[in-house]
């Protein structure tokens, strides 16, 4: 007979008052414990709406990185197998099914993909090379760790994936003005990845390099399907390319003066 699998989830937020709501109860009904980090920085509502939830654990912490927060969430989680799962994200019902009937199953896969769509100004991106934009968020804590890298970490897996068929959602961006909030924190973490990993800056990166981008985007990926939302999305995107890169240029010649 095959015990029942429990999973529990783990969410780091800041200032997320517009998505916890909606991130938290599309978990209620699949998942068996929900544990939420809040970083000590958050001035908006977020830790009160968290609170309106009994069953939700909730802890105000002071930050330390995307991986180094998120694998402490896991230390504390109480079942063996995590869904990872980010405040502006929510999990479809066909989602929450799935996950409902992987827990009648005996695992094959220390970890699971699903894939993503994104919402970005108000339209869900089908093309731009955004969806199905499959990303591994249920794993096996005794098997799978999250990556050290500063932005855009991942989870570090052995072996095949498995997979879900089923969607879950991102709210990314419902405003320009969001977009870049989180630009010019991105970018500069990105830069710093790419000089602690040796990168040299190149005069293509910042002349040619944006332009491709925007031209695989735009075009091989048929971001033109998208309206004027996907145009808007390959124009940001090209010129995030363009900011890191000079943002790299910047720390290779030491002209970062931010103590």
């Amino acid at each position: 007979m095959i015990e029942n699998i429990k999973i529990s989830s783990i969410i780091i937020a800041r200032d997320e008052e517009a998505n916890i709501r909606r991130c938290i109860e599309s978990q209620l009904d699949c998942i068996d414990e929900i544990i939420v980090l809040v970083d000590d920085r958050t001035i908006d509502r977020t830790l009160e709406i968290i609170k309106s939830f009994k069953n939700v654990k909730c802890n105000l912490i002071k930050w330390m990185g995307y991986s180094g927060t998120k694998q402490y969430a896991v230390s504390l989680t109480s079942n063996e197998w995590i869904f990872w799962i980010d405040a502006d994200e929510a999990i479809t019902p066909a989602l929450a099914d799935e996950l409902i009937e992987f827990k009648n199953i005996k695992p094959v896969f220390e970890a699971y993909s699903v894939p993503r769509i994104a919402n970005f100004l108000g339209r869900w991106i089908l093309h731009s090379g955004w969806y199905p934009g499959r990303i591994t968020r249920l794993f096996n804590k005794n098997k799978v760790k999250f990556s050290e890298k500063d932005v855009h970490e991942r989870l570090l897996t052995n072996g095949s994936i498995g997979r879900f068929n089923s969607d879950l959602e991102h709210y990314t961006d419902p405003n320009i003005k969001h977009y870049f909030q989180k630009f010019n924190h991105y970018t500069t973490l990105a830069a710093e990845e790419l000089s602690k990993n040796g990168k040299q800056f190149r005069i293509t990166d910042i002349s040619i390099r944006p332009f491709v981008f925007f031209i695989k985007l735009y075009i091989l990926k048929r971001g033109f399907l998208d309206g004027i939302q996907g145009f808007i999305l390959a124009i940001f995107s090209s010129a995030y390319v363009f900011v890191k890169y000079c943002k790299l240029w910047e720390l290779k010649n030491n002209l970062d003066t931010k103590k």
